[in-house]
């Protein structure tokens, strides 16, 4: 955990932040399936050195006769793509994991309902990024303390399927990227099960002030404003020279990153949040990761 860093841009969020009014609409029937996992009456060595995922036992998501969409088979064209990526890049939230970060932050501080709402809102593009972020943070300020102590009693729960993925795209040469708009410190022991150096994360950044108090989060993140996956996506191609670069994910930042510069291929992960609207405009739908360990072999 890092302090505050006076060079740094950051977004003050004071307690009296005024919500908009929106009206809430969940984002499909996945969500009561999601509520599955939530189960908590598992029992977890609270160790704070413990890196040790929850492991899933039960099956994703799979598609409801609504939602077949024609992209659930893929292209050869799109096949090709992901078989030949140079690098690959994952969001983390409902993607990798199978929670929504802020949301399980929040639910462990006593505010997890309405922010979970803002969490939705946010996914689902209603609303930008940037807004979402600074109101579902106002509404619980995290204490440095408070942060600590949720990750030493919630380890990460990755979603079934994913180590086997990242080994088997690692294997086949391929970099791989977590790209997130979520925070740096919930996702380090993500990225470490993983074996996902530092250097290729980008996230958001949570910032304390000299008592361990809330302040903000660092602006300087692409991540932290509508657009910003793109954003860090784009600077990863150019940095690396990728020739085949993709994105993999479940919300309308994701989708974002399918641009001229960014990535080439889109991926919808449906497995934990099945949002139509995002996966109707995907390359390829897929409800779990081992149709991508197949396509693969």
């Amino acid at each position: 955990m890092e302090g505050l860093v006076n060079s740094s841009r950051i977004t003050a969020i004071g307690t009296h932040f005024r919500q908009k009014s929106h009206a809430f609409v969940p984002t499909s029937s996945a969500q009561f399936t999601k509520s599955l996992y939530r189960n908590r009456n598992i029992g977890i060595e609270q160790h704070h050195r413990s890196l040790k995922p929850i492991a899933a036992s039960i099956q994703p998501v799979e598609a409801s006769p609504s939602s077949r969409f024609g992209n659930m088979l893929p292209s050869k064209e799109v096949l090709e793509l992901w078989r030949n990526a140079d690098a690959v890049c994952f969001d983390v939230d409902s993607t990798v994991c199978l929670d929504e970060g802020i949301d399980e932050l929040a639910e462990f501080c006593g505010a997890g309902k309405v922010v979970a709402e803002w969490t939705s809102r946010a996914m689902s593009g209603s609303v930008p990024f940037e807004e979402a972020l600074a109101a579902r943070l106002s509404l619980f300020n995290p204490s440095l303390s408070q942060v600590q102590d949720y990750l030493e009693k919630r380890p990460p729960r990755i979603s079934p399927g994913i180590t086997k993925l990242v080994k088997k795209l690692k294997a086949n040469g391929t970099t791989v990227y977590l790209v997130s708009g979520g925070f740096r410190q919930m996702i380090k022991p993500v990225a470490s099960i993983l074996g996902i150096p530092p250097e290729n994360v980008f996230a958001n950044h949570l910032l304390f002030g000299s008592n361990g108090e809330f302040v903000g989060f660092d602006e300087n993140e692409p991540t932290s404003r509508s657009g910003g996956k793109a954003t860090a996506v784009q600077r990863i191609r150019k940095a690396h020279n990728y020739k085949e670069l993709v994105m993999i994910g479940d919300g309308a930042t994701d989708l974002e990153a399918r641009q001229p510069g960014g990535a080439d291929l889109f991926i919808c992960y449906a497995g934990v949040q099945h949002r139509e609207a995002v996966a109707a405009k995907a390359d390829w739908l897929v409800f779990n990761f081992e149709e991508l360990i197949s396509s693969l072999e």
